[in-house]
């Protein structure tokens, strides 16, 4: 409730319009808590960006998609109806990105042609995700385009003096670093200027080629898990506002109720695809090596921080308190949820900076992290306050405390 009044005006402005007598008798007293049960009557949602039940979730996902369709619509007729450009990875949210993108053009009445879709393969890149981002292109019938960015990622490193895992580019072709690649260890590949020279190329490509809709979703902003001014950049993000839990429901809704056929086999496999930014080097299985929820934890989990964070302002304590009591998909111990709510607090902190550059897009839901509206943050502000409370001793548990008024 306090959270909800800091964000609403009219509560400020009945406040200073407010005449009655002000004065009131003050009555100290102590009241001790009593200790906090160890489980609640009440079942705290694991999911609070997916509404529960059948109807209800459909009900929901069609009408934030048609909010995604109108919000991109009104932005394409005020620019007088544009080509639009949109990279494909063959994961979650660049499929949302194209989906939104054709049902705007067929509300617009533009054909489908007018979108130019690029699937643009890296060092990383898998044959699953690379074979479904091409069919399902050429099953929505819009214009494709296969161009691999290999090549011009190793001069561009070669140029910059880069020796990618210790790599030395002099006289290598794109085949000899690709198997140099190969051979690197998995507890090696860690070099984030490889990662982020792909990523900034697959961008200057796409800006390069037209008016360019985003595909990033409100839980990466949250974590800053995109690379600045890379896939952090666009013209306009249809799912700016769209956590990563929504994301693969408003996809499976999409195969189900909007498409069908080899279209729907396709969709239902991307929802079924690991998590996976595909920038470093693949395995020598052909199989993706970085698995996003492995390095910055559970979207699970870290939606329900997002939620409870933003939404109504709780502090760490609470939040961990409420964490313990939802039935998320997999267990998880209290440790685990500490571990990951630190992560979740030290990126959200570290990463303003990306957030307060930030192209414009709708807002679907309560939570936004758009610096234009609902949420206003210095990029050097600190987590420590934060951090603090994460200590043990500050935990809520069910020890009694005293509140003294």
């Amino acid at each position: 409730l306090r959270a909800d009044r800091i964000r609403t005006n009219s509560f400020g402005d009945a406040q200073i319009s407010l005449q009655l007598d002000r004065s009131f008798t003050r009555i100290p007293f102590v009241l001790e808590r009593a200790p906090l049960p160890s489980r609640l009557a009440r079942e705290v949602e694991a999911h609070p960006f997916v509404p529960r039940g059948q109807e209800r979730l459909r009900e929901r996902c069609e009408e934030i998609f048609q909010t995604q369709v109108a919000g991109l619509a009104k932005r394409l007729e005020h620019i007088g109806k544009p080509p639009v450009t949109v990279g494909i990875s063959g994961g979650l949210d660049s499929t949302l990105a194209l989906l939104v993108t054709c049902k705007t053009m067929d509300a617009l009445g533009v054909p489908r042609d007018r979108i130019k879709a690029f699937t643009l393969p890296g060092f990383g890149t898998t044959a699953r995700t690379r074979a479904n981002a091409w069919a399902l292109m050429q099953q929505l019938g819009v214009s494709r385009k296969e161009l691999d960015i290999r090549l011009l990622c190793l001069e561009e490193m070669r140029a910059l003096g880069h020796r990618p895992f210790g790599i030395d580019l002099a006289g290598l072709t794109v085949e000899d670093l690709a198997a140099r690649l190969r051979q690197v260890p998995a507890e090696s590949r860690q070099d984030l200027v490889f990662e982020n020279v792909q990523a900034r190329m697959r961008t200057s490509i796409l800006m390069n080629s037209g008016f360019v809709i985003g595909t990033g979703d409100v839980s990466e902003l949250a974590l800053g898990w995109c690379t600045y001014n890379g896939d952090h950049m666009n013209m306009y993000n249809p799912n700016v506002s769209i956590p990563k839990t929504l994301v693969k429901f408003l996809v499976r809704w999409a195969a189900e109720n909007e498409f069908a056929g080899e279209a729907r086999r396709i969709l239902l496999d991307i929802v079924a695809t690991e998590i996976s930014p595909e920038l470093l080097p693949s395995g020598e299985d052909g199989q993706a090596v970085q698995a996003t929820e492995k390095v910055v934890g559970p979207y699970e989990l870290h939606d329900f921080f997002l939620f409870h964070f933003l939404r109504y302002g709780e502090p760490p304590e609470k939040i961990l308190y409420l964490a313990g009591q939802a039935p998320f998909d997999q267990p998880y111990t209290p440790q685990e949820i500490r571990r990951w709510l630190r992560v979740f607090l030290e990126r959200f902190f570290a990463n303003q900076y990306k957030r307060s550059c930030l192209a414009d897009g709708p807002k679907v839901g309560s939570v936004s992290l758009s610096p234009r509206g609902d949420w206003r943050m210095p990029s050097d502000g600190q987590a420590a306050l934060w951090l603090e409370w994460l200590k043990e001793e500050k935990v809520i548990s069910g020890e009694n405390k005293v509140i003294q008024g």
